[in-house]
């Protein structure tokens, strides 16, 4: 006769199924990687993401799709934090640096825009491409290890039993755990706990491009507005102003993101800017007495 072997005796948390005639019998069925009926069940290939029951799971499409968007949402934070930075760093230098050289305000309004143009296109560009990259290579890696399954399954099935034990899972569960883990999603087991690659967080490169040149325009636009709008004999110190402040907010907003002390962040981001700052202004100002 077959017996069921209850829920509560599986170390994974799996539902009762059919096992041997005892329960030694029982326990070395579970524990082998993909003996008979039950190994083709739990199969790599058989579990991988086109499979229709796990497909179709409402539970895991809803899972997957919150997490995507998270994993979207991150992506465009850290572009738009990194290239309101930038913006305001590089442009308030560029535009003291000739204030430095020149009171014209024609000259500063044309270096300026020059600076806020070109360096929100090259943000927007390298985002792009940078993103495109690591995309391409989470994409490649996702594939390699399909392929991977489905050509040597039992030889991926003991890679990823080591990866977990050296996560520190004990080795009396390990198999079982690896085991379970299969059954659910092959591909995603190991492309997360071998490769560290979650396969429904690739992120949008287009997303990240246009968060880096809408923050980039946003940020440059702060101390190229003060030291327009300014009267000559302030320009560098209303600009000087208007930098800090965009620069306390970002580190600020940074740190909350990234979930860190605010008060470091802050100080590090106000002080980069700065010496990025004076630098340009010196070099600016020690060229502008040269050439008069």
């Amino acid at each position: 006769m077959t017996l069921l072997e209850p829920t509560a005796s599986r170390t994974d948390g799996a539902t009762a199924r059919p096992v041997g005639s005892g329960p030694e019998s029982a326990r070395q069925h579970d524990s082998a990687p993909h003996p008979g009926a039950e190994g083709k069940d739990a199969s790599p290939k058989d579990a991988s993401p086109e499979d229709s029951s796990t497909k179709d799971s409402p539970g895991r499409s809803h899972h997957d799709k919150e997490r995507s968007s998270r994993s979207e949402k991150v992506n465009r934070l850290r572009a738009g934090v990194l290239g309101a930075n930038d913006g305001i760093v590089s442009v308030a230098g560029l535009a003291v640096g000739v204030a430095g050289a020149t009171t014209d305000t024609r000259w500063l309004l044309i270096a300026g825009l020059a600076s806020l143009i070109a360096g929100a296109l090259s943000m927007a560009m390298g985002e792009y491409v940078s993103v495109s990259t690591q995309r391409d290579t989470d994409r490649a890696l996702i594939e390699r290890t399909r392929r991977d399954l489905a050509a040597d399954p039992t030889g991926e099935h003991t890679h990823l039993v080591e990866s977990l034990a050296e996560t520190g899972i004990p080795d009396d569960v390990v198999e079982d755990v690896a085991d379970s883990l299969e059954r659910h999603d092959a591909l995603r087991a190991h492309t997360r706990f071998r490769h560290n690659v979650e396969d429904d967080e690739v992120v949008s490169p287009l997303g990240a491009a246009i968060a880096s040149l809408i923050s980039f325009s946003i940020g440059g636009t702060i101390p190229l507005l003060a030291i327009l709008l300014s009267p000559p004999v302030l320009r560098l110190p209303m600009t000087m102003l208007a930098v800090v402040v965009a620069l306390a907010l970002l580190g600020w907003a940074s740190a909350k993101l990234g979930q860190s002390q605010a008060r470091r962040a802050t100080v590090r981001t106000i002080i980069g800017g700065l010496l990025a700052i004076l630098v340009t202004y010196g070099i600016g100002a020690a060229l502008g007495v040269a050439v008069g």
